[in-house]
């Protein structure tokens, strides 16, 4: 029998996020969760379902081993994915998503997410909001009781607790403009 072959970027994505991250487990779960509430938001309102799909398969992608460079997920995960010929916009949705900019910047890492496009859309937002209403497990959860779960599985002195005061707005605007258009 012949291998499928693959007719949307969304089907790509879903393959290579499978092959880095389908063995590990609740990170496995995770994406395939946020992959499963992008498509829903992506119908929802309109969205390129496509684009968004992808982008949520490959959000957490930068976490695989081969390809920890700076450490930093959403960089590094980035970097592969323009190293192999995706599309400027999926990366630049990698690299952006969950409010990375504020960690970046804590972290040093400001000029090497600036490699990517930052679109700051409607598709950057649900790609966000989809991320901060999936627990680490691939459970639907609110996102404020997410933010939190991350917050505490980090720990108090973590770089994500020190970007918290502007980060946590950030997400918590982001989650209410979805909700808005949501229930528009």
């Amino acid at each position: 029998m012949a291998a499928p072959i693959i007719t949307t970027r969304a089907e790509a994505a879903r393959t290579l996020a499978e092959t880095l991250l389908g063995g590990m487990g609740d990170r496995w779960r995770h994406t395939a969760g946020v992959a499963a509430r992008a498509s829903d938001l992506a119908l929802a309102l309109g969205l390129d379902h496509d684009l968004l799909v992808a982008a949520a398969w490959l959000h957490d992608i930068g976490y695989a081993a081969p390809l920890v460079d700076t450490g930093f997920h959403p960089i590094d995960g980035a970097r592969h994915l323009t190293a192999e010929g995706w599309p400027a916009r999926v990366a630049g949705l990698v690299a952006y998503h969950s409010g990375a900019r504020f960690v970046a910047e804590v972290r040093g890492l400001s000029a090497a997410l600036a490699e990517f496009p930052d679109e700051r859309s409607v598709v950057s937002d649900a790609l966000t909001y989809a991320d901060q209403t999936v627990g680490p497990r691939g459970d639907r959860v609110d996102p404020a009781a997410r933010y939190a779960e991350m917050l505490h599985r980090h720990g108090p002195c973590s770089v994500n607790a020190q970007v918290d005061p502007v980060r946590g707005p950030h997400l918590r605007a982001i989650a209410a403009r979805i909700e808005h258009l949501l229930h528009s």
